[in-house]
């Protein structure tokens, strides 16, 4: 009898330190602490670059959360030259980059990983009746600002193809030049060709001839401010492997 109640005695000791190192180990896994990025994107990627990052969280499994502020790529610039945290910024075009750069904002050199092209949006239907640039007359026109990329781009192409250009408005972001087109707001909006698909089928394509001489590349790089420097240089060398080019080329963009 006492060596049954030794037996039992023992077991249950040898029970009671298993579950002592079962519950030590657990608490030191689940006290891992996990990076949440955030990303500072040109509007022109709003779609694309959700799925790029799920895909980016799938392979660096120390990313709980990727978090991201869309908005044309001269405000995002402001906002940082301002103070505003971030972690990685990715703009539509060099020059809002290159002033990141000259004021020593950034870690590292930034990195090209797509460029896109400009195209005319129209409503569904074409209502409008505007299939080149002489139709723009006497109809709503709506571009960028210039001091955004795609009202850049959208100059160089009118000053290239010597097009008058007579806006009802100029908007802060690609993203609000579609949606002042897809709600019937205007007769046609010069944006790029990865934003029609983004209209949801309200809006429709007419090609701009001489469009594919503005070509706008996209640049990526490391705000110098964050702290979370390894992953934002991780998620910044991620946009240029195949699984990202994929992700772009599938939304239109081409990619280096």
């Amino acid at each position: 009898m006492k060596k049954q109640l030794s037996a039992i005695c023992i077991a249950a000791a040898l029970t009671l330190t298993a579950c002592s190192f079962g519950t030590g180990a657990e608490s030191d896994s689940d006290s891992g602490e996990k990076t949440e990025l955030t990303v500072f994107a040109a509007a022109s990627l709003t779609d694309v670059f959700e799925d790029v990052a799920e895909e980016f969280k799938k392979e660096n499994s120390d990313v709980s959360d990727v978090k991201f502020s869309f908005a044309g790529s001269s405000d995002l610039v402001s906002q940082i030259s301002e103070g505003a945290p971030a972690d990685v910024i990715a703009t539509a075009d060099e020059k809002n980059m290159d002033t990141l750069a000259s004021d020593d904002l950034l870690a590292g050199e930034p990195q090209i990983f797509a460029s896109n092209t400009l195209a005319l949006a129209v409503p569904k239907g074409n209502p409008g009746k505007i299939e080149t640039p002489k139709d723009f007359a006497g109809k709503d026109l709506v571009i960028c600002a210039p001091q955004v990329p795609c009202g850049s781009a959208t100059e160089k192409w009118a000053d290239q193809n010597d097009v008058t250009l007579d806006p009802k408005s100029e908007e802060n972001s690609v993203t609000d030049v579609l949606g002042k087109v897809s709600s019937g707001q205007a007769d046609a909006g010069i944006v790029y060709v990865t934003d029609i698909p983004r209209g949801d089928g309200a809006v429709e394509m007419v090609d701009l001839e001489g469009a594919d001489k503005v070509v706008n590349q996209y640049p990526a790089a490391t705000v110098k401010a964050s702290e979370n420097q390894e992953a934002a240089d991780a998620f910044v060398e991620f946009l240029g492997t195949d699984t990202a080019a994929k992700l772009l080329e599938d939304a239109g963009f081409a990619t280096p």
